[in-house]
C-alpha cells in the first residue's frame, strides 16, 4: 500500500483516538451511580436517570472497544502490517479502509 495513503489513515486514526479519549474523559459523570432519594426525585425520574446511566455505560463499553481497535490498527501501521486481512492475509481495498481504517478483515472474510 502507498506510504502516503498509510500516513493518511494513521492521521485519521490518531484523530479518532484523540476524540474518543476526550469523550471518555468528559462522559464519566453520566455513568455515576444514580441517587435513589425518593424525597427529592420521583419514581419516574429515577427510572429515567437509571436508564440514562445504563445507556451511558453501554456507550462507554463501545467507545473502549473502538479505542482498542484503533490502537491495534496503529500498532499494525508501526509494524508494517496495516492494510492486510488478518484472516486471508490479502490486501484490504483502500475504499474499505477509508470507511473504517481500523478494520481487520477484507470484504470476503468479513462475510
Amino acid at each position: 500500500m502507498d506510504k502516503t495513503l498509510v500516513e493518511k489513515f494513521e492521521n485519521q486514526l490518531q484523530g479518532l483516538l484523540t476524540e474518543l479519549e476526550e469523550l471518555e474523559f468528559t462522559s464519566k459523570a453520566a455513568t455515576a451511580t444514580v441517587v435513589l432519594d425518593q424525597s427529592s426525585v420521583g419514581r419516574l425520574s429515577r427510572i429515567d436517570a437509571m436508564q440514562g446511566q445504563q445507556m451511558a455505560i453501554a456507550t462507554e463499553c463501545r467507545r473502549k472497544e473502538q479505542i482498542s481497535q484503533i490502537k491495534a490498527a496503529l500498532k499494525r501501521i508501526q509494524e508494517n502490517d496495516f492494510g492486510y486481512c488478518l484472516s486471508c492475509e490479502e490486501e484490504i481495498p483502500a475504499g474499505r479502509l477509508a470507511i473504517n481504517p481500523a478494520t481487520t478483515l477484507c470484504v470476503k472474510c468479513a462475510k
